[in-house]
């Protein structure tokens, strides 16, 4: 009888973890579809030459490619690059405060970004807990994400631009691998625990 619990136990944790990362799964899913969107809207909102401004290169935004070698190390390496592009999000928004009409379709969809991308980070938190409940998430190293100096309005442009752009394929990056974790670790976790009955 307390081999059929403990399945069943095992089952529904397994369970668990699928759904949360489906819930994960799908948000950033969301995220990316109103990136792809927002990047439009933003491209078409600063005026002529914007697809080139769209293509110069800005050193002091996070690289977008997911790190480590562990499941473990993978979903922090996912929680700190979503944390460490939110203030550039947060600058986006500001510069182009100055730039654009408050009601401005840009100002409305880098603001519901930056608020979904703050419920990811939240959900991968507590999935990672849910995984390993006496390991707190490091915080990411080198301290407070860096943000470019003050910028000229054509700055400011580009900047924005490459900060969505960037972030768009850091969307990507977690939506592949929220994938495989979900194959991995879920799968994995019934695994284990019908080995031991």
């Amino acid at each position: 009888m307390a081999v059929d619990s403990t399945r069943t136990v095992a089952a529904s944790r397994n369970q668990q973890c699928g759904n949360s990362l489906q819930q994960t799964l799908k948000l950033t899913r969301l995220i990316q579809k109103e990136s792809v969107d927002l990047i439009k809207t933003y491209k078409t909102s600063q005026g002529e030459m914007s697809e080139l401004l769209c293509k110069v290169a800005v050193p002091s935004i996070p690289d977008p490619n997911i790190s480590g070698l562990e499941p473990s190390e993978r979903i922090v390496s996912i929680y700190t690059h979503i944390r460490a592009f939110l203030p550039h999000i947060k600058r986006v928004y500001e510069q182009q405060t100055d730039l654009q009409l408050p009601t401005s379709p840009v100002l409305t969809g880098l603001l519901r970004v930056s608020t979904r991308s703050n419920s990811l980070a939240t959900l991968i938190n507590n999935f990672y807990q849910s995984l390993f409940p006496n390991v707190p998430i490091p915080e990411p190293a080198g301290g407070p994400t860096e943000l470019p100096p003050p910028q000229n309005v054509f700055q400011q442009k580009v900047y924005g631009c490459a900060v969505l752009k960037t972030y768009k394929e850091l969307l990507a990056n977690i939506s592949r691998e929220l994938r495989t974790l979900k194959s991995k670790v879920c799968r994995n976790r019934r695994q284990i625990n019908m080995l031991f009955f």
